[in-house]
């Protein structure tokens, strides 16, 4: 692993690297790991470790502002039709076992490297309403193969579609994680923050540190219309780089292996290249972890809200969030 970037030389833009499937794990993570590279970058990649059941994300058609996101973001050219039918037409790729020599590639590279998920669809459509014992059997399966790949045991955790509860949040304890980055910072309709002070932070009750992700996502801008311009490919860096001018604070990115280790990969180019103009440190999430440590930090509730252009309830570390977080065994 590369070392911590140091303190003193300005704010942090973390990357926070999800690969959510199959095909980027095989085809974004080479990507983004020589566009990192070449651009002395540090970084976080986040994996789903088990089963690509994408084709069961189907289900989520009736859920509402589904189909919008859909329609906005061009699903089908993005996953592929392949994709979309693993788990359903397709036997679902174990990735875990398929892709070893691209997980270990990046690790080899100098990237941090974490656990995302065993199966990324049941983890974001049931992680909230289940129990300790399920809970607990899902992440230490994520464990397990982890050490399988890497030779080491995990020590960091981003939560697949944001969810979690808290018996998952009780399990980084009790796997010794010092940190992961499982939640939402609450944003205005533009992509800017709500609260501009929020930050890390504990969930009440446990000793792991929580790195929010403060950034919009592309696929959460692309094809809205905000302040009277609709968000487009052409333009969807220039308005990213407006919500971090100035670089007067830190900030966690979220982007996808199957986004912007792809297609947009161009976009995730200008990204880059306008935050180190910016005069931003390009992190992962163990040099902002290693930049927090010792500070004092806020203790929130497991909360919930929702993020424009992101369809359902996400974890949230504030507490004017829609509701707590309940729990049944």
């Amino acid at each position: 692993m590369s070392e911590p970037t140091s303190n003193n030389q300005g704010p942090l833009l973390t990357l926070k690297i999800d690969v959510d499937t199959y095909r980027g794990t095989r085809e974004g993570v080479p990507n983004l790991v020589r566009m990192l590279s070449a651009h002395g970058a540090h970084a976080t990649f986040l994996f789903s470790l088990g089963p690509d059941h994408t084709g069961w994300a189907l289900r989520r058609a009736f859920r509402p502002g589904f189909f919008k996101k859909v329609s906005r973001t061009s699903v089908l050219e993005h996953y592929g039709i392949k994709t979309l039918m693993y788990g359903v037409m397709l036997p679902a790729p174990d990735i875990g076992r398929r892709c070893i020599d691209e997980m270990r590639k990046a690790a080899n590279a100098g990237f941090e490297c974490g656990i995302h998920t065993w199966d990324h669809v049941v983890w974001q459509d049931h992680v909230r309403e289940r129990g300790a014992g399920w809970t607990s059997h899902v992440m230490r399966r994520a464990e397990d193969r982890y050490r399988f790949v890497f030779g080491i045991s995990p020590h960091t955790h981003g939560a697949a579609g944001w969810q979690m509860n808290n018996f998952a949040f009780a399990e980084h304890d009790a796997a010794g994680y010092a940190y992961a980055s499982d939640g939402r910072a609450l944003l205005n309709d533009d992509g800017s923050l709500q609260d501009p002070h929020i930050g890390p932070y504990r969930v009440q009750g446990t000793r792991c540190i929580q790195l929010p992700t403060t950034l919009p996502t592309l696929d959460e801008l692309l094809g809205r219309t905000i302040d009277g311009v609709t968000i487009t490919t052409r333009n969807i860096a220039d308005h990213l780089l407006k919500l971090t001018a100035g670089a007067t604070r830190d900030h966690v990115y979220t982007l996808h292996a199957e986004l912007e280790g792809q297609k947009l990969a161009p976009i995730f180019e200008q990204l880059l290249t306008g935050w180190k103009a910016q005069g931003y440190q390009l992190a992962s999430m163990a040099d902002y972890y290693q930049k927090v440590k010792d500070l004092p930090l806020p203790d929130y509730p497991v909360s919930w809200g929702e993020v424009p252009g992101r369809s359902g309830e996400l974890i949230v570390p504030a507490p004017i969030a829609a509701r707590p977080g309940e729990q049944r065994g």
